[in-house]
């Protein structure tokens, strides 16, 4: 359990919040998109007319009965909610209930022709179609004639600040994307970090073979005597946030740690289902490494050496149940559990990935990230941009400047980040 009392939870009723415009603004906003991106027919545009009006002014309502999840959201507290507007209850809930009844009323989980169709698809697809997304590959290898160190720094902050491809976020902030990112950060745990991941001895010159691509290519970057996963039994778990322009730069961490032998195998978490529009699924993961291994260069390079990896078991995808429930990490089931234990370091990623490790409430900025954190059942660290009121770990006089400077738009704009380690 966490060793500080955590304030009450966020909800979204207060006039003028962040968490009312989203529920208010950005919620409409998303389903005039999906209607507009798939020529669905009149049964989903009356579904989604009518999740309009409940979002605006009605309440929350039950799954349907043959829902196959309907037990499990049960057990998540939809008993206690059903009934209650949607701006009355937790907001992490009601935004999570959102995408799911989102999803039902497009056809997902039916068993119809648009089951399974991922009514975000083509918002991920133009993003990581996009010139930006050409230009970060490219950008890549500029980075092989950097020492390892240098190499390392510069790929866990593209994945940091990756972050900031949100696409959920852009559709209620128009200027996110023009904004200049600023380069400090709010906290900065980095070198406690890579203190975390050392590097592991060159293995006999027999098994290098292992580090090649399956094309029999070169091995890689640094130095070609040393196996990919060459860690002592290491595991790392990466809960990736969005997909397209955050969820590759997230691979390409993956790949430069694996690489330098800093761990030998890494779990990837990702949604089991389209969720919060960005958030990346196994179908993501998959269209992110084919982007990789068309782009040439050092990225194609990194796409065929994570898709080997794929299918030597180094790198895995978990789609956990838990990965879209709308409840905090302290409330992980036990194989969750088990899994973050038995890894030598949980990476989460993004700022709703941050409210769920943390608790989504209105902490004091100065609340240290340990102790809330304490329940974790392992070294975790925080990857995140923030775009939401919850933040911890601060020093009193960093958030003293923030506010002297921004008010508190600093919370919610997308322009600051942060790094938080919890051994």
């Amino acid at each position: 359990m966490s060793r500080t009392p955590a304030p009450p939870v966020i909800l979204g009723n207060e006039p003028g919040s962040f968490p009312r415009s989203v529920l208010a603004e950005r919620h409409p906003a998303i389903i005039r998109q999906v209607r507009d991106a798939f020529p669905y027919g009149p049964e989903a545009h009356r579904a989604l007319d009518a999740l309009a009006d409940s979002c605006a002014e009605g309440v929350i309502e039950p799954l349907p009965d043959d829902a196959h999840d309907r037990d499990r959201w049960r057990d998540w507290g939809l008993d206690a909610y059903v009934g209650r507007s949607w701006f009355d209850v937790p907001w992490l809930w009601s935004e999570s209930y959102f995408y799911r009844r989102l999803l039902d009323a497009v056809g997902y989980f039916g068993p119809g022709p648009w089951a399974g169709i991922d009514p975000f698809r083509p918002f991920k697809l133009a993003e990581l179609d996009a010139a930006e997304t050409d230009e970060e590959l490219t950008a890549l290898d500029s980075l092989a004639d950097r020492r390892v160190e240098e190499r390392g720094r510069a790929l866990l902050h593209g994945s940091l600040w990756g972050n900031r491809a949100d696409l959920g976020f852009r559709l209620s902030d128009g200027e996110a994307e023009g904004r200049a990112a600023v380069p400090g950060l709010v906290a900065d745990d980095s070198e406690a970090l890579w203190s975390l991941l050392t590097v592991a001895p060159a293995p006999a010159h027999g098994d290098r073979d292992r580090e090649r691509g399956r094309d029999g290519g070169p091995g890689r970057e640094g130095d070609p005597g040393r196996d990919v996963g060459a860690g002592a039994g290491t595991t790392l778990c990466l809960v990736a946030d969005n997909a397209g322009r955050e969820l590759i730069p997230d691979l390409l961490l993956v790949a430069h740690l694996l690489g330098q032998g800093q761990c030998d195998r890494v779990v990837l978490h990702v949604k089991p289902y389209p969720y919060y529009v960005s958030d990346a699924t196994t179908a993501d993961v998959v269209d992110a490494l084919r982007k990789l291994t068309g782009a040439g260069g050092a990225a194609a390079d990194h796409g065929r050496r994570l898709w080997a990896a794929m299918a030597d078991g180094v790198l895995t995808v978990r789609a956990h149940p838990f990965s879209a429930a709308p409840l905090p990490y302290a409330r992980m089931p036990d194989d969750l559990r088990a899994e973050f234990a038995g890894a030598a370091l949980t990476i989460v990623k993004g700022d709703l990935n941050y409210r769920r490790l943390v608790g989504d409430s209105r902490w004091a900025p100065t609340t240290p990230f340990a102790d809330v954190t304490a329940y974790f059942p392992g070294p975790v660290v925080a990857l995140r941009t923030l775009k939401s009121d919850v933040i911890t770990g601060l020093d009193g006089a960093t958030e003293a400047a923030l506010v002297a400077a921004e008010g508190q738009r600093w919370r919610t704009g997308g322009t600051h980040a942060l790094i938080q380690l919890r051994k």
